[in-house]
């Protein structure tokens, strides 16, 4: 299992993490290829080496010409959507969104969908944002940790006006995570920094048990007098041994029973549980008190969703009670790959346990689309690329 560590000394920006991915191996060009999949135009991205203090770091520089940049959470997350990702780099940068979101709406008072992202909703945001779930996608990083961050002080110029550091959008994201301020008078942990650090850790504070495999420093663009304004990105793999080291991160197991909830509703709970970071929610029938039938409803989240999957939980259903309890899990690598077949381009999914393909499924909505579009028969479709895709397999060896 990789691990990265964001050693935050310095605080943590969303270029600072791009930074720190280019200097620990990430090839900028094959990072640039993905980007260009998103509905961006005006940009342009490099990388240099700079010093900062006495360490030597990597900094990325996203130019654009865009001027209008005020951007609402549906049309980023549609934009993700559309731009066929690795499926885990677009879950990871969907999630970051979605966090920053919440964090917006709660602290100006207003639904989700009325957020207009000003800052994080610019070109030069998005790709900071979207390149980082990439680049822990392409160096193969399965968990994250993060350590106490140091946040600055002072005052920070916004869209909003002179607000405190750290700004109030940050501090929403900050909740629960380690903090603490050298009192350096400038902003260390940016809204996007907060975003990304908080919303994929697992652990705060101590460095995870792992053999360090390489690190990386990404630049901030101040030079600070006082410290050196980097992030320091460590990446290994977990010290586990045997059995031990394939483990995951853990997950949150949350757990509710119902016997009076319309199955009208339920449908709508698992789309909102599923946009709000749940990985999986099922139900399963079970014989309740007074021999009524009801169901036992379980989801999957990580740690940092458990709260916000019980509000929802609460909220949107019918229940009075909620369990939970932390679990392990194993999963296999998993990836997306286009398949040419005489009926257009289909994605594969892919699943590899040591390199080794052990499970290949057509992508869902890329047969239905094509269904629907050529007056074809579902199956017929998912045939005709599982037909190609083994035709290509064995076309390989």
């Amino acid at each position: 299992m990789n691990l990265a560590y964001f050693d935050c000394f310095s605080g943590i920006s969303g270029d600072m993490v791009l930074g720190a991915l280019v200097d620990a191996g990430v090839d900028l060009r094959e990072l640039e290829l993905e980007l260009r999949k998103l509905n961006l135009e005006g940009w342009e991205i490099s990388a240099e080496k700079v010093q900062r203090k006495a360490i030597r770091a990597t900094k990325v520089n996203v130019e654009t010409k865009e001027s209008h940049h005020h951007r609402h959470l549906s049309p980023i997350l549609k934009m993700i959507d559309q731009a066929a990702l690795a499926p885990r780099a677009a879950d990871r940068a969907r999630k970051i969104f979605q966090r920053l979101g919440e964090a917006e709406a709660k602290v100006h008072n207003i639904s989700i969908e009325k957020v207009h992202f000003h800052e994080v909703g610019a070109v030069d945001s998005i790709i900071d944002i979207v390149g980082s779930a990439i680049g822990f996608e392409l160096l193969g990083i399965d968990g994250f940790a993060c350590s106490i961050m140091d946040v600055g002080s002072g005052r920070v110029q916004t869209e909003h006006g002179l607000l405190p550091v750290p700004a109030p959008a940050t501090a929403e994201l900050l909740r629960d995570a380690p903090t603490f301020s050298s009192g350096v008078e400038k902003e260390l942990v940016t809204p996007t920094g907060a975003a990304i650090a908080t919303t994929l850790s697992t652990h705060y504070a101590a460095m995870p048990a792992m053999t360090l495999k390489t690190v990386g420093y990404g630049a901030g663009s101040a030079d600070l007098p006082q410290q050196p304004n980097v992030l320091r990105l460590m990446i290994g793999e977990s010290a586990g041994s045997g059995a031990e080291a394939h483990w995951d991160a853990p997950v949150e197991v949350i757990e509710a029973n119902f016997d009076d909830m319309s199955p009208q509703i339920y449908g709508y709970f698992v789309e909102q549980a599923l946009a709000a970071g749940a990985l999986d929610i099922f139900s399963t029938a079970v014989q309740m008190k007074k021999n009524r039938p009801g169901q036992l409803v379980t989801l999957l989240c990580e740690p940092s969703n458990v709260k916000r999957l019980i509000d929802l939980i609460f909220r949107e259903t019918t229940t009075i009670g909620i369990r939970t309890h932390e679990v392990r899990r194993q999963t296999l690598a998993r990836e997306s790959v286009p398949l040419e077949t005489p009926l257009g381009t289909i994605r594969m999914k892919l699943s590899r346990l040591n390199g080794t393909v052990l499970n290949a499924a057509p992508e869902y909505e890329d047969c239905r689309r094509i269904a629907t579009e050529q007056g074809l028969p579902l199956k017929e479709v998912f045939a005709t690329a599982n037909f190609h895709f083994q035709k290509r397999g064995k076309a390989a060896k």
